[in-house]
């Protein structure tokens, strides 16, 4: 039997290769996971304006009471050539952004509370997308407050006078550690049962700290033991810092590198508890 050899087909022209695309890194998808939530989150508050507007109201209403309360008090106490009001926003910029955090608690547990957190869990994202949008989306409310606060300053007096470079250095100093401090109310509005209770745990936290700093008043004027455990506080290094960038009122490094240590810490020790306590199973 005799076989037959097919014809030889045709060589088809070889195409040039060309790279097949292929699927993002982990980091640029956790990424777009999270600026996706971080708009959801902004949207989420502009649309209440009754939040909207008492979340903006109350920072003015601190800079205007202290400036004009305590001024003729504590300004009797500052170096010559300062007055109150340039001494007081600066801090005012930490005051408020220390309360802005814990609303990243509230926040958080108001979407736990309501099942939005679930939700999130079960679409295919990124799992610290959604812890990441939620203290992004808290730094932008913050650091647009902060922007308030000089408007309202300017309006009353108040002067940058170290130029306009110092001047976002010290408003940017204080959104930075209010962004690490924020991840530690992640864990706390992930660990503390319902938005009430998650303030309540915030306020306690914040409130001794604000106070006890130089925030208000000069270190001078508090009692010793107050004055030693002030002077070793996170929160009156970023009000230090604040304060020398904004009107000169010292040596700004030291303050400003202590500040920024401390947000490093905040977010080693704070950003992976607060991914482990949301990816862990439901108790």
């Amino acid at each position: 039997m005799t076989t037959t050899t097919p014809p030889p087909t045709e060589t088809t022209e070889q195409q040039p290769w060309t790279p097949v695309p292929v699927d993002s890194s982990g980091i640029s998808r956790a990424w777009r996971d999270a600026v996706v939530v971080t708009r959801r989150n902004l949207r989420h508050f502009m649309r209440k304006p009754r939040l909207l507007v008492f979340s903006t109201i109350q920072p003015v209403m601190f800079v205007l009471l202290f400036a004009y309360v305590f001024a003729g008090t504590v300004g009797q106490d500052l170096p010559d050539g300062l007055d109150y009001l340039s001494y007081l926003l600066p801090g005012i910029f930490v005051q408020s952004t220390m309360f802005r955090t814990t609303q990243t608690a509230v926040g958080l547990a108001e979407d736990l509370e309501k099942g939005v957190v679930d939700r999130f869990r079960s679409m295919p994202m990124t799992r610290s997308a959604v812890l990441l949008g939620r203290t992004l989306a808290d730094l932008v409310r913050g650091m647009a407050v902060i922007v308030l606060m000089v408007l309202v300053g300017y309006l009353i007096g108040f002067r940058f006078t170290e130029g306009p470079v110092a001047a976002i250095g010290s408003m940017l100093v204080v959104g930075l550690f209010g962004f690490g401090l924020s991840w530690a109310f992640v864990l706390v509005g992930l660990k503390v049962p319902g938005a009430e209770a998650a303030q309540s745990a915030g306020f306690v936290f914040v409130f001794p700290l604000v106070f006890v700093s130089s925030v208000f008043v000069p270190l001078e004027t508090l009692p010793s033991g107050l004055a030693a455990f002030a002077a070793i506080s996170p929160i009156t290094l970023a009000a230090d810092s604040a304060r020398a960038l904004a009107i000169g009122s010292g040596p700004w490094l030291p303050p400003t590198l202590g500040t920024l240590a401390w947000t490093v810490a905040l977010l080693a020790v704070f950003v992976p508890l607060s991914v482990r306590a949301y990816t862990a199973p439901p108790e």
